[in-house]
């Protein structure tokens, strides 16, 4: 009884310390969340915050046309040979369609660290390296992108998806260049009627017909020319336009850069004291794991103490019975005396019987052999009788025949 409250103090005190170490860890637990939270919030606020300044950023017009999931890669600028992993897990692959520039564009974003942003271009080609990887190179930014998809299916749906792309900017290239083609080739025209008509004129000679002769042209010409200043002003307002937003984005990028040092140093930090978090998990989770040891070892011996408990109560249970028995085996002894003057009293009428019975039996065979010499006697009778009735038998016959003769007789007389 001492041993088991002892053990149930034990056992009370190991449940506290295990019950606040679980308290601990769940502490620490909401701990890590919260960094994690913390950690997304500063990182989403700075990263879309700076995301709309980024010259690669998703214009209004800019909708995506095509999404999947893989694991991206990019060549080694060193070697030029080796893939190096731009991300950790698969991530989101997207085709972006601009329909002002009418341009395409294949985005992917790892957190807040962008590892696609290629243009695609009539000259680009997508190779399938093998049956669930595919690449292509892009030589404005100078590298080769691979991805690496989770099935065939996905990898050969990508290939259609940028040969389809590729064959749209082919198509939007060629209808710039036929825009430029025509507007130069109207200014080339509006150039060429010009010497021609002071040729006219020079030849015909007079005013009147250089009037009649070169009004429309010197029209058809001012025209022109006014659509070319306005041409060229829009060009360089367009132009002026382009180095203001180019000065933004320069700009929306150092203060983008400076953001995501910063987000790095927070990051550093958060890792640290995550890193700090998870050693002290570590630890209290091996606590927990030795206290929860001390205790299967505790409720090891609670079992035992039980089955002991179980076996003495049987030991204690088989030990009055056999007091029982020894109690029955004293009573027993103690008539024992008695029964042994009753048992010599019975060996004695036993040998008296006996005596008796082997008189009896002499008898018995006396009475036997008288048997069986009446039974030879009564055989010898039988015979000794039966010769006798033979003998009878004859002599009456004889009687017979001597009376029949002496009837014989008397009737002759």
């Amino acid at each position: 009884m001492i041993f088991k409250a002892k053990d149930q103090d034990k056992l009370e005190k190991i449940k506290t310390v295990v019950m606040i170490i679980q308290e601990v860890v769940e502490d620490s637990f909401q701990l890590r969340l919260g960094l994690k939270s913390g950690i997304k919030a500063i990182l989403t606020r700075k990263y879309f915050t700076q995301l709309k300044r980024r010259n690669w950023r998703l214009t209004p017009v800019e909708q995506p046309i095509f999404t999947t999931r893989a694991h991206v890669f990019q060549i080694d600028p060193s070697t030029k040979k080796n893939w190096v992993p731009a991300s950790k897990q698969a991530v989101t692959v997207s085709y972006f369609y601009d329909s002002t520039r009418n341009s395409y564009r294949i985005i992917s974003v790892d957190g807040a660290k962008v590892i696609i942003n290629s243009t695609i271009t009539p000259n680009m080609t997508f190779t399938k390296t093998s049956q669930k990887f595919g690449q292509w190179a892009d030589s404005r930014a100078n590298t080769v992108f691979g991805l690496g998809f989770s099935s065939e299916q996905h990898l050969t749906k990508f290939a259609e998806k940028f040969q389809e792309v590729k064959e749209a900017a082919k198509l939007a290239r060629d209808r710039s260049q036929e825009k430029i083609e025509t507007s130069s080739n109207h200014s080339q025209e509006s150039g060429r009627e010009t010497p021609c008509s002071t040729r006219a004129s020079s030849v015909n000679g007079t005013d009147d017909e250089k009037a009649s002769h070169g009004g429309p042209a010197d029209a058809q010409l001012k025209t022109e020319n006014d659509k070319l200043k306005i041409a060229l002003a829009q060009s360089s307002s367009n132009v002026k336009k382009w180095e203001t937003e180019l000065q933004t984005l320069r700009e929306s990028n150092a203060r983008l850069t400076s953001a995501l040092q910063e987000s790095a140093a927070s990051v550093e930090h958060w890792k640290k004291q995550f890193t700090a978090c998870k050693e002290e998990n570590d630890q209290l989770r091996n606590k927990i794991e030795e206290l929860e040891e001390q205790c299967n070892e505790i409720n090891k011996e609670k079992e035992r103490n039980a089955q002991l408990s179980r076996r003495l109560q049987e030991l204690e249970s088989e030990l009055q019975d056999k007091d029982l028995e020894l109690e029955e085996l004293q009573k027993q002894g103690e008539i024992i005396p008695q029964l042994m003057s009753e048992c010599e009293s019975v060996s004695q009428k036993l040998q008296a019987a006996e005596k008796k019975n082997k008189d009896l039996e002499e008898k018995v065979r006396a009475l036997r052999a008288e048997v069986e010499e009446n039974k030879h006697r009564q055989s010898n009778l039988k015979t000794e009788l039966k010769n006798f009735l033979d003998v009878l038998d004859g002599k009456i016959d004889e009687l017979h025949d001597f009376r029949q003769g002496l009837s014989k007789l008397g009737i002759d007389n």
